[in-house]
């Protein structure tokens, strides 16, 4: 039985019994950054089982795409050595929320196994908790199963928890019996850990509340949670003992087979490759990048991981990528948003690819070099350059010595690590004065309504200590209780402005959070003095926060034009929302060309033009997802959230502040584009009066160029145009001027030959000559000189350019880049090439000539 049938069938079972299929959810928890990556099926279910929020349906399926290579999950490093580890697969679970419990959880499961596949009861054995006797009496009495293929386990593989603190419940576990012939004994046997017996299900009954004192309390409505590998299962449909010779995987292995012309389709790093480019794809269709931290580094180490395998097995080249069209076709049909992504996923695979093998040859011969040197441990010294300069996270270099039977000295490893911590911080200019030790009440917000208002200071801070007082020229911290000044976050800076007392005047440069909700005013004292207790009057900078809400709402603007533009893919990654402009960060693979900036600028002033009343209203996160609401990418929110919406075209999650209507904005233009990093763009923009300043600047230059070029700007592309075709003419005639040079240099130089043990060998000096020019003689010299050894050098005031070429019957006897490289160490520098010929540069052009002089000793000593 085929994979996609059985993953169909399992879902159909359950739907007839009265179940909601629910699709798979992404790779990346929503609104839960606890956790790295969705690793199981209850995952997307996990605020149902919590109680926190509530679903149409009471049962549910699912076919949960999940990963584990982060964090506490991490199956990485096992891949490629067992039969069963992966770092994605898929689980086929079923879900009870306070409907039925333990009765009909084992009945379904017994009936799905026995009578829709078909297995053998004799074939099947269970666990349970020990002192789970419902369970036990269901399995034992009910189902049938013998007391000598039942088991009891005590420990906490049979008791399954959310936390240490919250639902929790007892298991029972279904395994197969491979057979006598596989090494092993039953769950619960010392000899447990064979091949023989296989879990392949587990159920899960959420009975329990457990409180910080570890005491249990009966859920009122306790559910069910269940789990079986898509992968494991389908070994046992198809009677093979590996994972990976299941049809999922057996057309991805030819794949990689393919694309590393291998022939051999046992080899182990094909099924890493073919377990990667699953893990890989579907991190990438669900939002995550490459990248230095978190979620993308994770994604990082995996990939590096599937190249060094294609490079163990002689695939230098890249190859990861042409992967993703196998996946597509083998898992398209169940997840059709691969296929719809797949073009975006090779792109983001090709560039890491390329990326990674700048290194990785260089990288490779270090720790080659390294492991024939050691035969017991790598030391951390190597094993941090390796990480450090060759890109190579620690885990590949782990599993490289692993093969050798190597291991690593993590010690040392982190001992590098927090050394070059050290460094940083020793290095960081960033300051942090705003991180202060405060306990009293929060600061109520008015800004959203109000540019002033009246408040009172209820703390002051001065070089981080806790004062009573600020007096004039001093710089300090206030914290009021209540204030209509914005604290920086979600991208927007903090207001300006200024408090007003009537013993002095506070000036207000930055507003910063020194908790989540206790704002900190950053400034001096420009007159009189401030104290605890002053009531004064806070007020806003009005022009700067009209400036940076014009740039923030502009900034959704901008994110809803790139998503329809460019695609779905397109996430924010990071923003600057200040008075003067707005810098956002975005996933996206390539460059955003002339013509999509034209698009997504035009799009964005429509909505201006439109004038849409900008829409904030409050609500569950939940409610706001449904609604359409864009969500920060791994951020969490509380219960309740703020949802900003303009027009229909854009509706985000946001706290900051924003314009009345869009029409506010006025104007947007596109002032840069750039990338930032692998899979990251970067446009910089401007709103309002800016936006008119900048289009000026771009005409005033025009009109400048129109000038000097004595044209009418509607004429000037024209005018350029004939102006660099008549600049590449001459570029023509001056390349055939300096090719005749050369042809004429090249029979003045022949008459400055030595013969050499009668072997011709020129070294000479070429005035004012391009390192093009030098070739170009060269060429000519050797068709003059059918048997020669040849040098020639030229110089400027700082630096010397050196060639140097040898006709092919003399390469066996005299190298080039030996040659060359001697010479150019005479001048200051170094080089190589092939050996009939090499290039070099240096940096010490007085020694030239001596240099030059010094080949025809060279060639007598070595000839």
């Amino acid at each position: 039985m085929k994979s996609a049938e059985i993953r169909d069938r399992f879902l159909k079972f359950f739907e007839r019994h009265g179940h909601t299929i629910v699709p798979s959810s992404p790779l990346v928890p929503a609104n839960d950054p606890t956790l790295l990556f969705t690793n199981s099926g209850m995952v997307q279910f996990k605020d149902v089982f919590l109680g926190v929020d509530k679903r149409p349906y009471t049962r549910a399926t699912s076919s949960q795409r999940s990963v584990r290579a982060g964090g506490k999950h991490n199956d990485l490093e096992n891949v490629g050595y067992t039969a069963r580890h992966h770092t994605f697969f898929e689980m086929l679970g079923n879900f009870s929320f306070g409907d039925y419990f333990k009765r009909d959880a084992i009945h379904f499961a017994w009936q799905f196994l026995t009578e829709e596949l078909q297995l053998p009861k004799e074939k099947l054995w269970v666990t349970a908790y020990h002192d789970d006797e419902e369970a036990a009496s269901i399995w034992l009495k009910e189902i049938g199963i013998p007391e000598d293929r039942f088991t009891r386990i005590s420990t906490s593989d049979n008791f399954w928890q959310m936390g240490d603190t919250g639902p929790c419940g007892p298991c029972s576990e279904i395994f197969y019996d491979h057979g006598p012939e596989v090494a092993g004994g039953p769950p619960g046997t010392p000899e447990a850990d064979g091949d023989r017996y296989i879990e392949i299900w587990n159920l899960v009954f959420m009975q329990f509340n457990r409180d910080e004192k570890g005491v249990l309390h009966p859920l009122p409505k306790p559910s069910v949670d269940t789990g079986m590998g898509l992968e494991r299962i389908s070994a046992i449909m198809q009677h093979v003992h590996s994972n990976y010779e299941i049809d999922l995987f057996q057309e991805l292995i030819k794949a990689a087979a393919r694309e590393t012309h291998v022939t051999d389709l046992s080899h182990n790093s094909l099924k890493v490759i073919a377990d990667h480019i699953r893990a890989c794809s579907f991190l990438v269709v669900d939002g995550v990048i490459p990248s230095n931290e978190g979620r993308g580094y994770v994604l990082r180490r995996i990939i590096r991981r599937a190249i060094r395998h294609g490079y163990k097995l002689g695939q230098k080249y890249a190859f990861f990528h042409r992967l993703v069209a196998d996946l597509s076709r083998v898992m398209g049909a169940a997840y059709p948003e691969l296929v719809a992504k797949q073009d975006q996923v090779k792109a983001v695979l090709l560039q890491e690819e390329e990326r990674f093998a700048e290194t990785l040859e260089n990288g490779m011969a270090v720790l080659e070099e390294a492991l024939h040197q050691e035969d017991k441990m790598l030391s951390g010294e190597t094993v941090f350059k390796l990480y450090d300069t060759y890109g190579f996270p620690m885990d590949l270099t782990a599993d490289i010595a692993r093969e050798r039977g190597i291991a690593l000295d993590i010690a040392g490893f982190e001992q590098a690590m927090e050394a070059q911590r050290e460094r940083a911080r020793a290095a960081s200019k960033f300051t942090t004065q705003h991180q202060i030790d405060y306990s009293g009440s929060g600061t109520d917000f008015l800004g959203y309504e109000h540019l002033f208002s009246d408040a009172e200071i209820i703390a002051i801070y001065h070089e981080g200590s806790a004062v009573n007082e600020l007096h004039h020229g001093q710089h300090g911290l206030v914290v009021l209780n209540q204030t209509p000044f914005y604290a920086e976050s979600g991208g927007q800076v903090g207001d300006q402005g200024q408090l007003i007392s009537s013993h002095g005047t506070f000036n207000v440069s930055d507003t910063q959070k020194i908790q989540s909700q206790v704002f900190g005013h950053v400034g001096q004292v420009l007159t009189g003095k401030i104290q605890v207790g002053d009531t004064l009057r806070a007020e806003v900078n009005q022009a700067l926060r009209l400036s940076a809400q014009w740039n923030h709402s502009a900034t959704h603007l901008l994110h809803a034009a790139l998503r329809e533009v460019l695609g779905e893919h397109v996430h924010q990654r990071g923003s600057l929302v200040d008075p003067y402009k707005t810098r956002f960060d975005f996933s996206h693979d390539k460059p955003v060309t002339q013509e999509q900036k034209r698009r997504i600028e035009d799009l964005v002033n429509q909505q201006i033009r439109d004038n849409h009343s900008v829409a904030v209203s409050i609500m569950t996160y939940d409610d706001a997802i449904k609604k359409g609401a864009m969500a920060l990418f791994g951020e969490k929110y509380g219960d309740e959230v703020r949802v900003v919406g303009m027009g229909g075209f854009s509706t985000e999650l946001c706290g900051g502040t924003h314009v009345g209507r869009t029409g506010d904005i006025g104007l947007f233009r596109i002032v840069s584009e750039s990338g930032v990093a692998s899979g990251i763009r970067r446009i910089e923009a401007v709103t309002g009066q800016l936006a008119l300043d900048y289009t000026h600047q771009e005409q005033d230059q025009l009109i400048e160029a129109a000038l000097k070029l004595k044209s009418p700007p509607q004429e000037l592309v024209q005018k350029l145009s004939l102006m660099l075709d008549n600049v590449k003419q001459l570029e023509r005639e001056l390349e055939k001027l300096k090719a005749k040079l050369a042809q004429s240099e090249s029979v003045d130089l022949v008459n400055q030959v030595k013969l050499i043990k009668n072997i011709q060998v020129l070294s000479a000096e070429i005035r004012d000559a391009d390192s093009k020019t030098l070739r170009e003689t060269l060429d000519a010299l050797k068709s003059h000189l059918s048997s020669a050894i040849i040098v020639l050098g030229s110089k400027d005031q700082t630096k010397v350019s050196l060639i140097a070429g040898v006709t092919p019957d003399l390469t066996g006897r005299v190298k080039a880049g030996e040659l060359i490289n001697m010479v150019a160490q005479q001048v200051g520098g170094k080089g190589g090439g092939r050996p009939d010929m090499a290039q070099a540069g240096g940096t010490q052009p007085e020694h030239l000539s001596t240099a030059l002089h010094s080949v025809f000793d060279w060639c007598d000593k070595l000839l």
